[in-house]
């Protein structure tokens, strides 16, 4: 600080100097005339002094001698003293108006110097401040290049450890590629010892089997031998017969009564049990033999698999034709609405985190229950096979899980980073999938609530559907994917003009119905991978990527809502419209089998189906969204 300040010091005592020497100046030249002014004014007071006349020095004209007037004409070249006097008043009056004028200007120029000298102050105060906030800067400028100095040697030492991490990041890399093929390596292996002994397996299955046929045919062709006898009515023996006759596609005939009553009837059955054999017991052996296939894909994992028991199948199905009721379902939007397996039982999920069970009474619905948790609006709802639980998409980055007669979530799977979109269980127990905007789809195993297994994607996905052991998901970049859950890849991607907003799968696995943006239905074909039909509509307009679309319970039919307030119906064997269903509500239909404007519920009917074994619900649910 010395240094500094003795600098300033000496600046200041220059400046003081330079003015000095410039105020100098201005007066170096008005001090010696102002002074020679004076000195010829004393001059003159003196000589005006003895010029005056003394009372003794006047001599009067007539004492004057002769002599005197002798020299008369000598004395006019010498002035008279009034005339000198005269003379040198004058000048002193001039010398005194210069003197007055000089005096003048010593004062303007006297306040400039004062003005000057105020400025220079102010100046000087000015320069001193800007000399501090330098010093100031100085000394931030020197605090400022230490902590870059600082700072470039922790940066040279991060950049050495960051170095060092990424020698051993690569050497770990290596390892990793190395693991990774021998982990391929192990999977190959594993999975041609799989195959083999599937193939084993199947081949040991399909001789049991043909043997078990063969022997059931012997059993069968030995009871056909005989004659068995019913004692029931003609009216229900043949009923029975013809119901049987449409639904199991047996031969069987009645033959005429032999009693003279009419009261005993003969038929020939396949097994002598036949007395107690119902009509849904024949359904369930059939079924079970036309699953044999089925039963043979499945072993090829070489584990067995829990399953749920035989869902009910509908055999005929007609489109509904009005709306059978209508009402105040949720405070908000309805995004979501499935049917239980048995259709007596009606779930919904809406924007305000709950999800409502309707019990459908003769074309009516009954408040059952309010299951609640959910952490936001509900995208999804999906009863198991079973009808015991409720899965729940939300917006919450989660789904949820709820058994049906319990109020509160009973699991929540969480591992999405983005809002999920679709949740479905699977055929196997304890089994589900979830897609999500995050581009990933999860399976899940419900009994630890942990996800088994992660498939990333290059896209959004907005639905999935579940078979066997295959998973389709639909996404926002125009392809339908399919996925094994033995295999860790991609096994077929089938491409879709537009962007597809929902799938459906039929109850045989045999055909999917995709909605896209592009304003049509496409029916694909499963057993030859590839599009069997394309439906349009004149009006039909896909409203959002998240309309979904479905088919009819036997397959008849496909069904769609529009952006219009519609429900379009086409006819899958033929192609063509069936027709269009407007609700009480004129806008956007998120959801086939709803009609869901904010808070309401529609339900319209569908006449019964011809179903093996059970009755169901005769009713299409139509789901829309309303602006407010």
């Amino acid at each position: 600080m010395a240094g500094p300040g003795a600098r300033w010091k000496r600046h200041i005592v220059r400046q003081l100097r330079q003015r000095d020497r410039t105020q100098k100046a201005l007066f170096l030249e008005l001090v010696p005339a102002y002074n020679c002014l004076l000195e010829k004014a004393e001059l003159l007071a003196r000589i005006s002094e003895k010029l005056q006349p003394k009372p003794n020095d006047v001599t009067p004209a007539t004492l004057q001698g002769p002599w005197e007037e002798e020299s008369g004409p000598d004395s006019d070249l010498v002035p008279s003293s009034s005339t000198l006097r005269v003379k040198w008043q004058e000048k002193e009056e001039g010398l005194r108006l210069v003197c007055g004028e000089m005096a003048y200007q010593v004062v303007a120029k006297s306040a400039a110097l004062g003005a000057l000298e105020s400025t220079l102050e102010q100046r000087q105060s000015t320069l001193a401040a800007l000399q501090a906030r330098v010093a100031e800067l100085r000394e931030e400028q020197a605090r400022q290049t230490r902590q870059v100095d600082a700072q470039r040697a922790l940066n040279v030492a991060q950049r050495a450890a960051y170095e060092a991490l990424r020698g051993r990041a690569r050497l770990q890399e290596a390892a990793l590629r190395r693991l990774e093929e021998e982990a391929r390596d192990l999977l190959e292996r594993l999975v041609q010892r799989k195959a083999r002994a599937a193939a084993e397996r199947n081949l040991r299955n399909e001789r049991y089997e043909k043997a078990k046929q063969a022997r059931m045919s012997l059993e069968l062709k030995a009871a056909a031998q005989r004659t068995v006898s019913i004692s029931e009515s003609p009216n229900t023996i043949g009923d029975g017969i013809r119901e049987e006759g449409k639904t199991l596609a047996l031969m069987a005939e009645p033959v005429s009564p032999k009693s003279e009553a009419g009261e005993k009837w003969l038929r020939t059955f396949r097994s002598a049990s036949a007395t107690s054999l119902t009509l849904s017991h024949c359904v369930d052996v059939v079924k079970g033999l036309l699953d044999f296939k089925k039963r043979r894909g499945r072993s090829i994992g070489g584990a067995s698999e829990q399953r749920y028991q035989s869902i009910p199948v509908c055999v005929a199905a007609q489109p509904p034709s009005q709306v059978l009721d209508v009402l105040d379902a949720h405070l908000s939007e309805v995004n979501a609405v499935c049917f239980g397996p048995n259709s007596s039982l009606l779930a919904t999920g809406g924007a305000d985190r709950l999800i409502h069970l309707w019990n459908v009474v003769g074309g009516r619905l009954e408040a059952n229950q309010t299951l609640e948790g959910a952490g936001g609006s509900i995208t999804s709802v999906d009863f198991d096979p079973s009808g015991s639980q409720v899965l729940a998409a939300t917006y919450n980055q989660a789904a949820q899980l709820w058994k049906v007669g319990e109020a509160q979530s009973k699991e929540t799977l969480s591992g999405h980073t983005d809002k999920v979109t679709a949740a479905k269980f699977k055929l196997t127990r304890h089994q589900a999938v979830t897609g999500s905007r995050d581009r990933t789809v999860k399976e899940w195993d419900l009994g630890r609530a942990y996800c088994s297994r992660t498939i990333s994607v290059l896209s959004y996905c907005n639905d999935v559907v579940c078979g066997d052991h295959v998973i389709i998901s639909g996404h926002n970049d125009q392809k339908i994917r399919f996925w094994d859950s033995r295999v860790p890849c991609c096994t077929q991607v089938i491409p879709v003009q537009g962007r597809v907003t929902s799938l459906n799968l039929s109850h045989d696995q045999l055909h999917l119905l995709s909605c896209s943006r592009d304003d049509t239905l496409k029916i694909i074909d499963l057993r030859v991978s590839n599009i069997r039909q394309v439906f349009r509509a004149d009006g039909f307009r896909c409203g959002s990527d998240w309309t979904k679309a479905v088919f009819s319970p036997d397959r008849s039919y496909a069904l769609a809502g529009s952006w219009d307030g519609a429900l379009y119906i086409w006819d899958v064997d033929t192609g063509k419209l069936e027709g269009s269903l407007r609700g009480p509500h004129c806008i956007q239909v998120a959801e086939a089998f709803g009609l869901v404007a904010r808070g309401h519920l529609g339900l319209a009917p569908f006449p019964p189906p011809a179903e093996l074994g059970r009755a169901s619900l005769t009713s299409v649910l139509f789901i829309s969204e309303e602006t407010a």
